[in-house]
């Protein structure tokens, strides 16, 4: 018995022998091991952001610090936790402290904008009990307040660490905003599950987006040799004061909808809307559109 044991031993390892060396040779040649650990790093960043941004309500409490002496001691933990993730993307440990620093001198105005969507989710949403209760468990505030920090990132010229922060949010919250994309304050997203931001979208002040909604590229150039190109607009404009209601899909780069419109649960639109139209789908009349005043 002992003897069929070892065979079977040597025999698992000449396998697992084999199939490393197999693996080893599909690995992109790009791969770069530098990244490992960066995701790691990355939610830990967050987590301590997060801290650093609404301190009275994650975090441990401190109740014997007064509210500056609270914001100082977590300001300094999100920067030593911010500069261990940029080191893994900028060229040495004095660039990641350099860049960290930079990102932390951004967060009032990262605070000042979550404070409008705070409001914008309380005011708009009649089952918001308390704004604390909106930062504590709105998946779509979550979703926001990860995307704008990482959004500060992306603007920041910093790469690969934005995207991973977005999707981290993504797999918490089931939404997927990229970080490239440009959103004006009071941004609301209810319910969230589902809802997808395009990397070139634009979205200005007072806008709320339901769960399923879609910004989206209708489609994608290529280069002569096949490739995608890349860096174009491929994503819509929303203006100001619009609505999206669920299961809506806008798509294209050249999709302007102007300000004060409605679009419909189950929409797909691929045409621009100038402002105050709403768009409805009428299961017997096809997509239909009138007037938001007479709509109203």
């Amino acid at each position: 018995m002992a003897n069929e044991n070892t065979r079977d031993a040597v025999k698992l390892m000449q396998t697992i022998g084999e199939v490393a060396v197999s693996l080893q040779g599909t690995c992109s040649s790009n791969f770069d091991s530098r990244y490992i650990g960066m995701e790691e790093a990355a939610e830990e960043a967050i987590k301590h952001l997060f801290v650093a941004l609404f301190p009275y309500h994650f975090g441990k409490s401190r109740d014997r610090f007064d509210p500056t002496e609270k914001r100082s001691w977590e300001l300094m933990r999100c920067y030593d936790a911010l500069s261990r993730a940029l080191r893994f993307v900028v060229n040495d440990q004095n660039c990641a402290d350099f860049k960290a620093d930079e990102l932390i001198r951004r967060l009032p105005k990262v605070l000042e904008y979550l404070n409008t969507d705070v409001q914008a989710a309380y005011e708009g949403d009649p089952a918001a009990i308390s704004p604390d209760e909106i930062i504590l468990t709105y998946p779509g505030f979550k979703a926001i307040c990860i995307y704008r920090i990482a959004h500060e990132l992306y603007e920041m010229k910093i790469p690969i660490l934005p995207r991973i922060m977005t999707e981290y949010a993504h797999a918490m919250t089931g939404i997927d905003i990229h970080p490239g994309a440009t959103i004006g304050k009071y941004f609301f997203i209810d319910h969230g599950t589902g809802v997808v931001v395009g990397e070139t979208t634009t979205i200005g002040e007072h806008v709320k987006l339901y769960q399923h909604v879609t910004l989206g590229a209708k489609s994608f150039e290529a280069n002569d040799d096949g490739s995608l190109v890349k860096g174009i607009k491929r994503h819509p404009d929303i203006g100001n004061y619009v609505v999206v209601y669920a299961g809506a899909t806008i798509l294209g780069g050249n999709t302007h909808i102007g300000d004060h419109c409605v679009i419909g649960g189950s929409v797909w639109l691929t045409h621009s809307l100038p402002a105050g139209e709403t768009v409805t789908v009428r299961v017997t009349e096809g997509t239909q559109v009138t007037n938001s005043n007479e709509a109203k």
